[in-house]
Parts: C-alpha cells; structure tokens; sequence
C-alpha cells in the first residue's frame, strides 16, 4: 500500500489517499477481508468529475489490473470481462471485427466496473437506454468479502442498486454485457443548425426516430431571441457503400490522427467567457445544414484525442454540471437553465444536449424520457457555487436531477429530493454494508453512506 494524490477529472480539489491495487478477485477479496476497516471506494480511470473516485482518510482501490477479457460469443456478442478493462481495449480489440459499443459515453477512458457503476450513457439514449440495459450479469465482492452473482433474477436488488450505484455496494470484479453488430468505424451525420431552443428540440423530435444517435452542441453564451441555439448532429452506423472511397477496403479501420496534448497546467483557466464567446461564434457560423460520414473518433470522442485538455481549465480546475429534465417540463426547464446561465456569464466550452429515453431500473440511474444538458464551467470560489445552487433550484422546480457520475458542488438535500428511490439503495445499502465500508467523498457528501 502507498499514499498519493487523487481528484477528479474537474481537478477541482487535492485529496490524500492510500492506494491499493488488486490484480486478482483473491486480491481484492484479501484486503477487503483484512484488519483495515477503509473505507474503501472502487476506481478506474478516474473520469467522474467530482469526488466520486476516492475518499479522503480511506483506501482507494484502484482497478485497472484486473484487465482481462474472459470470452466473447459471437452469436449472442456477450463479452465476459474484468471490471478493469477499458472501453478503449474493447473497441481497439472488437471493432476490427465488427463489433461496437452499445452505448457510449464521450470518452473510451472508463473501465466496464466504472461505466456500470455510474450506468454511463451516450447519444442513442433516446433509442436503447444506458449501459445497464445491456448488462446481463457481474459478481460483486461486497463488504464482508463475500462474492455475489447479480443479474436481473439472480439477487435482483442488489444488481439493481450497484447499476448507477457509484461503487458503493462493492467491487464489480467481472461482467458480462452484450456488444452491438457494426458494418464500419463510420457514421453518416445529419448536421442541422438551429435559430433557438425550441428549434432545437423541434430538430431532435424530427429526426430521433430515423437516427439512432442524437445529440447538439448549445451556445450557452446566446441569449434572447437566439437562445439555446446550437447545431443538431443525428446519425446512424454507415454501411460499406457510405464510407469514403479511401476506406472502402478497410472499413473497421479508424483515420490515423496526429495525438496532441495539453502539457502543463496554466495558472488561470485559458477557457474564459471571451475565448468561449469568440469560440462559440466561430462554431456556429462555420456549420450548415448538410450530411457528413464521420469515423467513430470525431463522431464519439473528439476531446480524447487531446490528452489532459482538463489542464485548460487552470489551477483552480472545473465543475461539470449535468442537468436532466423529463419530457413534460423540459422545454421551460431548459429555456430557464439557459437564461440564468447566460445571465451569469459563465463560460461554458462544452454545453451538449441530448434526448433520453426509458429508465433501466437502476435504483440511482439518472436518465428518463426528456432532456439532458451538460455543461463545463471553469470554477469560480466566488461565484460557481452561488450558480450552481441556482441552478439546482431550477432543477428542482422542474422535476430534475443532476448525474452523480458529474456532480461536485450538490448538497445532500437536493440529491435527497431528485433521486425518489434514494430510500430504497440506501436500504439495500444497509443490509450489504452495515458498518458503510463501501464510501466515497461524494456518498459523505450527499449521505450515500450506511457509516454510523
């Protein structure tokens, strides 16, 4: 065991913790099982925001050694795996071969534990649901160092609260979750841009059903009569006869790209309300109306081809903020979020919108039919906190909540009053976990924890 330095991807706080590294399920299950009462949390590549990947004055346990991949079936596309195997390995190893993820969120850089953990989600929301849906069984290592199998028959509350449940039920040591069938590494994309908000859910409600993924970048800086206006991207898996004619004979494989990287931490955040103003403009008047085949890099991970591009943000670091409204408050909970925001000035570099789709049954998941809008703003100590409680009122008003996977600045009593069936994880919680040996920052934060 060793000490280091952790925080989230928002770089927003250093905190000190031990740091174990189990390669193995006897690994994990010896130190869970040995004299050390943790806490312990579960991490991986340590992509979620805020303070959900460690917990300060306890033992982080980093995954990413136990990283093999077990077996794969080609008829069902079942892939059995590690928790700590990454969504870059599974791309790097399956789409060569015609197979993709079912969903996917922006970046490869997560383990299967962490995306089932935080039930991640991508563009096709809308069509397929969040990770879970695809998630057809994993065993747990759980407090008493007893290994569980979970499945939707199999102890079902369990598999249910560990589905978003932040790794606070236990270690997700090995999965198995369908993959999708794909003719290509490339997409065909209707590009649509859009005068204001309600252009832009008109846009998204046009084109859903005919596309499978979904999504707009919103000038968050707009305002007016040009609010929420943005530029819609729907598009669906190419078939061989679309890709580009150099690619024709090697449609899985992916455009070489130089790599570029952000080599130091600025003193001050270089992503400010002039360079994203000026950025925002150029964005938007430099896209028209039109469709585009895109390989699945530029379409699904653009920033990951900029490593460490959280350093832009400064010293200081940055609060991600993702809001989620349903379908029949979205449109006046979006139209209010985006006005406060404008109003404050804040500089969002990324502000993206996306249609969701039905729940997956996970007690803490975030999605449901509606909206969700995510948003980075550098941090302020004078002034990000007094917005975020703005917006979080706004989200309350409306029948919204926040993503847990992003969150960094809510109080236990917002999270209470969004998440309905926070009363029965915290009842699973407590039978699984008794004395809360399971914790992060962020369950002390928000009272996620059964610690006495």
């Amino acid at each position: 065991m060793h000490t280091q330095t952790f925080s989230g991807w928002g770089m927003q706080r250093l905190v000190r913790c031990r740091v174990e590294k189990p390669s193995s399920a006897a690994d994990a299950q010896q130190i869970v099982h040995g004299s050390d009462p943790g806490p312990f949390i579960p991490r991986g590549l340590g992509r979620a925001y805020g303070d959900a990947a460690y917990v300060e004055g306890g033992i982080v346990l980093e995954q990413t050694r136990a990283d093999c991949m077990h077996a794969f079936d080609p008829m069902t596309g079942v892939l059995r795996c590690e928790g700590g195997v990454t969504l870059r390995t599974i791309i790097d190893t399956f789409l060569p071969r015609g197979w993709f993820l079912p969903t996917t969120p922006g970046t490869k850089f997560v383990t299967v534990g962490g995306a089932i953990a935080a039930d991640i989600h991508g563009k096709n929301h809308h069509r397929v649901g969040s990770f879970g849906e695809f998630v057809e069984e994993f065993r747990l290592l759980t407090a008493s160092a007893e290994i569980i199998r979970c499945s939707r028959e199999e102890n079902a509350n369990l598999f249910y609260a560990t589905l978003g449940g932040m790794g606070l039920t236990g270690i997700i040591l090995d999965a198995a979750f369908r993959l999708v069938p794909v003719e290509t590494a490339w997409l065909q994309v209707d590009y649509r841009k859009t005068r204001n908000l309600d252009h832009t859910l008109a846009t998204f409600e046009a084109g859903d059903k005919s596309h499978e993924h979904s999504v707009a970048w919103v000038d968050c800086l707009a305002s007016g009569d040009s609010l929420g206006r943005g530029i819609v991207m729907q598009g669906n898996h190419a078939v061989r006869a679309q890709v580009p004619p150099a690619a024709q004979a090697t449609p899985f494989a992916l455009p070489k790209k130089r790599p570029s990287s952000v080599p130091f931490v600025p003193p001050f955040s270089v992503l400010n309300r002039f360079s994203v103003r000026a950025f925002n403009e150029l964005f938007y008047w430099k896209h028209g109306d039109g469709t585009k085949t895109v390989d699945i890099d530029t379409f699904f991970y653009p920033l990951d081809a900029v490593a460490n591009w959280n350093r832009l943000y400064g010293r200081s670091g940055f609060i991600q903020y993702q809001a989620f409204f349903p379908t029949s408050t979205s449109r006046d909970g979006l139209r209010e979020l985006l006005a406060r925001i404008a109003e404050s000035g804040a500089a969002s570099f990324l502000a993206v919108l996306k249609s969701c789709g039905k729940a997956d049954g996970g007690l803490l998941s975030y999605l449901e039919p509606g909206h969700t809008l995510a948003l980075d703003f550098p941090y302020n100590p004078r002034s990000t906190p007094q917005l975020c409680e703005d917006l979080d009122r706004i989200l309350l008003r409306y029948g919204g909540r926040l993503y847990l996977a992003k969150d960094s600045m809510a109080s236990a009593d917002t999270i209470r009053a969004m998440y309905r069936r926070l009363p029965e994880f915290l009842e699973i919680k407590r039978e699984v976990d008794p004395g809360g040996r399971f914790a992060s920052s962020l369950a002390r934060r928000l009272g996620l924890t059964s610690e006495e």
